[in-house]
């Protein structure tokens, strides 16, 4: 379970959410979000206990939306509409706890491997249809069938016979059968674990451990997801209407189980990728959300709507090692150390995120005597230009130049184009003979040119659904599917597969885990941690019960308009 006492402060957050990385997201990259609307809804009196107000949300996003296939490449953003018009067996309430979803309840058996659970027989999907535990079956299936394999499909690793049935070289390949789920009867569904995994029932929180109906999924084709009327809806909120790259509009899901203590009637966006006009549609009370960049929070540093919230999302540059430059370690050790990772985050960002010079953030893990993930290693290549420069003219001896000229794939939403600017006049003044050219594309197009390793150097994040260093470290694993840069670590992939399954010496896991990031890092430096990201936001007195999760997703189950 989440702690609870450090998610109150989380109550009033805001829609900014990125991916990817991000951030991937999970996958998964996080796509900023904000917040704005065109469409006003119907005027009423202020909230009394017979009369409410009009329960209007007006949001804006950053970006289109990438995906809303449940297997697909799931970024913050998607990952937060989907949270919203579906749901899995748990969610996470506003205290970071998690809370019943489709399953009313659930039983684990004595060694903890076998999960039992009940599913509510008044959940339905917005057709009419219910859900059931086949539901679950079929879209768990769909994200291991090597014609739909989700990139989140490690998620499974852990239930019995997910890892042989995506190993081509294994008997039971693309035999989605053999996993161990079953429906005991349609709203009972069973799990088999490996392991006993403490964590088990919140990456059930993940999306792609959400149900699809079979029927309907089938019914679509190539169409399922594509538009409102190619998805039906077992969450809060349904899909009303999408004009990609535009906007879209959510409508409370009057079919949802716990519709009635779902306040919000309507929920709009607008894809605003400016936050000079987020804040002015704020300011004219269009907008009752929007994110803040450096300059902003410059001057409304004082405003009583300014909030800010330090998030389990970190971004870092990933070096592709295809390219025979960043294939050079010396190379790549100049490039991480040649930029003032400082003062960046304090006079680029200016939102409260943090320098980082590792990828597990500092109280995110703590080992069972109370240690700091951090406290053995703490920062990693924080030696300063000066060595730098150094390990620069080791490298350009090694590969024989003087000269070489670099892409920095980036985001093109403004805070984080200045970020990337930042960075390119940093090392190109720091590290002679180095051309950097920033090629910033929209969240969407970026994850595709990653996921076809088409790039030098990226500006990459990755938010974590739980607070367990294997979530991040995942991702740079040699045969994982987010392995957008080509690294193979048979040292790294042993430590990191073995802390996925072995819990039996939790201190022995600790370290293994903390020694896998210095080999990431220090050793073969293949990405470039920049900074733990924060957002500064300001909100609308209004807006009640707006939930930020701490990875970067956010739920409006809860959310209501008073006072307005």
């Amino acid at each position: 379970m989440k702690n609870s006492k450090s998610a109150i402060a989380l109550l009033l957050s805001i829609f900014i959410v990125l991916a990817l990385s991000g951030c991937y997201g999970k996958s998964n990259e996080t796509s900023q979000t904000s917040t704005e609307t065109e469409t006003k809804g119907s005027s009423t009196n202020q909230s009394t206990s017979s009369n409410i107000e009009s329960q209007v949300l007006n949001l804006y996003a950053s970006n289109e939306i990438p995906t809303l296939k449940t297997n697909g490449i799931i970024d913050g953003l998607s990952a937060t509409v989907m949270m919203n018009i579906m749901e899995s067996l748990y969610r996470t309430d506003p205290e970071q706890n998690l809370t019943p979803g489709i399953a009313e309840k659930h039983e684990v058996s004595e060694d903890g491997k076998t999960y039992t659970f009940h599913l509510r027989k008044d959940a339905k999907w917005s057709n009419g249809t219910p859900v059931t535990a086949h539901d679950f079956i079929f879209a768990w299936h769909r994200a291991l069938h090597p014609d739909t394999l989700s990139p989140h499909s490690y998620e499974f690793d852990n239930i019995v016979n997910a890892v042989e049935i995506q190993d081509k070289n294994n008997e039971l390949y693309g035999k989605v059968d053999a996993l161990g789920v079953k429906a005991i009867d349609d709203y009972t569904l069973e799990v088999q674990l490996k392991n006993a995994i403490p964590y088990f029932l919140d990456t059930l929180t993940n999306i792609v451990f959400y149900p699809q109906n079979e029927e309907f999924v089938k019914s679509q084709g190539d169409k399922y997801a594509l538009e409102p009327e190619n998805l039906i809806y077992n969450g809060p909120f349904k899909l009303d209407s999408w004009k990609h790259e535009e906007g879209w509009v959510l409508k409370k899901n009057p079919d949802y189980w716990d519709a009635e203590n779902v306040k919000l009637e309507t929920i709009n966006f607008k894809v605003v990728k400016d936050v000079s006009t987020g804040v002015n549609l704020y300011d004219s009370g269009s907008v009752d959300v929007t994110n803040l960049s450096s300059e902003f929070v410059d001057l409304y540093h004082d405003h009583p709507d300014l909030h800010s919230l330090l998030k389990r999302e970190m971004y870092f540059i990933r070096f592709n090692l295809e390219n025979p430059y960043l294939s050079n370690n010396n190379i790549r050790k100049a490039l991480d150390m040649g930029w003032n990772k400082k003062e960046a985050a304090e006079l680029i960002l200016k939102n409260g995120s943090i320098p980082a010079y590792y990828l597990i953030p500092e109280k995110m893990v703590i080992s069972a005597n109370g240690q700091d993930f951090r406290s053995k290693y703490g920062n990693f290549n924080a030696e300063g230009i000066e060595k730098a420069k150094d390990y620069w003219q080791k490298g350009l001896e090694e590969l024989g130049t003087d000269k070489i000229e670099l892409e920095f794939l980036s985001y093109d939403d403004g805070q984080r184009k200045s970020v990337a600017e930042y960075i390119k006049n940093q090392l190109e003044k720091n590290l002679p003979g180095l051309t950097i050219k920033i090629n910033q594309q929209p969240n969407k197009q970026k994850l595709a040119l990653e996921g076809k390793q088409d790039y030098d150097m990226t500006h990459s994040g990755w938010r974590s659904d739980i607070a367990d260093p294997t979530d991040f470290m995942s991702i740079h694993l040699s045969d994982g599917p987010y392995n957008w840069q080509s690294y193979k670590s048979e040292d790294y992939d042993r430590l990191v597969k073995k802390a996925q399954v072995d819990f039996s010496n939790l201190d022995e896991r600790f370290a293994n885990l903390q020694d896998a990031e210095k080999i990431l890092i220090e050793e073969d430096t293949v990405i470039s941690p920049m900074y733990q990201a924060s957002d500064a936001y300001l909100v609308k007195p209004y807006v009640k019960g707006l939930v930020a999760n701490p990875n970067s997703t956010y739920s409006y189950k809860w959310t209501y308009i008073e006072g307005k």
